[in-house]
This record gives C-alpha cells, sequence and structure tokens, in this order.
C-alpha cells in the first residue's frame, strides 16, 4: 500500500532507539517516550496554504527531528506511521 500525503503534510516513520538505559536497564516499550527522530517515508506536495505558498523542504529519506507529540499515529499493512505537517519538523538531520 502507498501513502501519498496531502498539501504540506509528511509521513514519517520512527527510527528505531536504544531501548536501554545508561546504566544497562532495558525499558518496556510502553515505558518509552515517542521517539523524535525519524525517517520521512512520503512528503505532500506542498501548495497554497491559508493564502501562503508553502515549498516543502524536507524530501523521502530524510533523517529528522519532530516535536515531541505531533502529528497522528497510524498502522498501515503492520507498520506504524505518523503523518504531520512540515511546520512540526525541527531539523533536518545530517551524517
Amino acid at each position: 500500500m502507498n501513502i501519498k500525503p496531502l498539501f504540506d503534510k509528511v509521513v514519517v516513520e520512527a527510527v528505531s532507539t536504544e531501548e536501554k538505559t545508561k546504566s544497562g536497564f532495558i525499558l518496556p516499550s510502553a515505558a518509552q517516550e515517542k521517539p523524535q527522530t525519524c525517517k520521512v517515508v512520503a512528503v505532500g506536495p506542498g501548495g497554497m496554504m491559508d493564502g501562503k505558498e508553502v515549498v516543502m523542504q524536507v524530501k523521502v529519506g530524510d533523517k529528522v527531528l519532530c516535536a515531541k507529540y505531533a502529528g497522528s499515529d497510524f498502522k498501515v499493512d503492520g507498520k506504524e506511521f505518523t503523518i504531520i505537517k512540515q511546520s512540526d519538523i525541527l531539523a533536518i538531520v545530517e551524517d
């Protein structure tokens, strides 16, 4: 299944993070915070939003930092995704 976001929306997938604390304790998934580092899976076309031109700054494959509680979570074909506004992306991570 293909996800095609509309307007200034971006589909992201959480990048797995370390599941241990610094002291070596393993955290169950329920105790972990929502990941803020994500990989861009799909990008909307941008366009006119509220009378202003929105140009998309991210592209598929970018690794980004997202606002902590931004977006809506969805499961598609057994995989978890989050759809957020481009303005909820705080930075692009360059390796």
